[in-house]
């Protein structure tokens, strides 16, 4: 039997070609350039104020060679409410799109057959050389758009994933946690490799004050035959746009869905018979198999991918890659 050529790690492969704009008294006109080096000054606000923000999401590739992009408005408006939080310059939506689109057409021999896609990752960041700007947003920035096609993002597929329940710190400060900025996946670097050394665990569960929250990377869902729980939105935590299309499939199916806080020891109560999942655009929909939570390991059900997680996970896949309808019209031929 010939072995499976080994697939590049998630993320660590781009495309030729990026498509790049300047702000400066307003957007330029995007351009294509090759993948490379960019100049920046060492002191670009972004390096030194944390003023970045960024999106993910795919674009697949079907059957008869067409590529369809999912969600990608719903993205953009979210790189919107980003840049206004940290101040930064606001793209127009339909350039971002244009960018976007004109990299999927450049560089469109990239996008994988299923089960592959293309991952796209639009990032704007201030350049304003001032390191004295501490207290004044950047007047200059830059936007990128880069292309990486990508596989599964756990190596060796989706398992069911081991998660350590933090009641005492907060992945993010509480109006940040909306945003999608690098500075929250900074913050929670340190208690996620923790967790890693001392519990062997894959994620950190932040649940401040005991109130169930997100993880460091995904969202968070408790599932159960016909109901599924997550936290109600609100801005301490990123609002994602997988666990909305989740969320709305599961009601197409049937399934209440609940959106309300929740604590630890409902959650604990909930997975002695229930499923545990974590959600987004690249990991899309991943099992739970453990939570751990003061030194003691909590089994979720049988400690497998739950048979409910693995139905939802192949029906939003079935959606992204053309093999159900799209009755939302979240898919975009580009």
């Amino acid at each position: 039997m010939t072995s499976q050529p080994q697939r590049p790690a998630f993320g660590t492969l781009l495309t030729s070609h990026m498509a790049v704009a300047h702000y400066r008294n307003g957007w330029s006109k995007s351009e294509i350039q090759p993948v490379g080096p960019i100049e920046i000054s060492p002191a670009a606000h972004m390096l030194h104020y944390s003023s970045t923000c960024f999106e993910g999401f795919k674009a697949f590739r079907r059957a008869d060679g067409s590529v369809h992009v999912f969600r990608m408005d719903r993205h953009i408006q979210r790189l919107q409410q980003s840049t206004r939080q940290l101040v930064l310059p606001e793209p127009d939506p339909a350039q971002v799109a244009d960018m976007v689109r004109a990299v999927i057409q450049r560089c469109r021999d990239a996008v994988p057959e299923a089960p592959g896609a293309l991952y796209l990752r639009p990032i704007i960041f201030g350049t304003t050389a001032n390191i004295g700007a501490a207290t004044t947003p950047t007047t200059e920035a830059m936007m990128i758009v880069l292309a990486s096609p990508v596989w599964d993002y756990f190596a060796g597929g989706a398992k069911p994933l081991r998660i350590l329940v933090d009641d005492q710190n907060t992945r993010s400060a509480g109006h940040m946690g909306v945003v999608k900025t690098g500075g929250n996946y900074a913050a929670a670097l340190a208690p996620i490799m923790n967790a890693r050394t001392k519990y062997q665990a894959d994620q950190v569960l932040f649940c401040p004050g005991g109130q169930v929250q997100e993880t460091g990377a995904a969202n968070f869902i408790l599932i159960r035959e016909g109901e599924l729980l997550t936290r109600s939105l609100d801005s301490t935590f990123l609002h994602g746009v997988t666990r909305d299309s989740l969320l709305t499939l599961a009601r197409d199916m049937g399934y209440t869905v609940s959106e309300r806080k929740f604590d630890v020891l409902e959650m604990l109560d909930w997975v002695r018979s229930g499923e545990a999942a974590l959600s987004g655009t690249a990991a899309v929909l991943t099992g739970v198999g453990t939570l751990i939570y003061n030194g003691k390991e909590h089994p979720v059900a049988d400690g497998q991918m739950g048979p409910i997680t693995r139905k939802l996970r192949a029906q939003l896949i079935a959606v992204q890659q053309g093999d159900a309808p799209d009755r939302h019209g979240w898919l975009e031929r580009v």
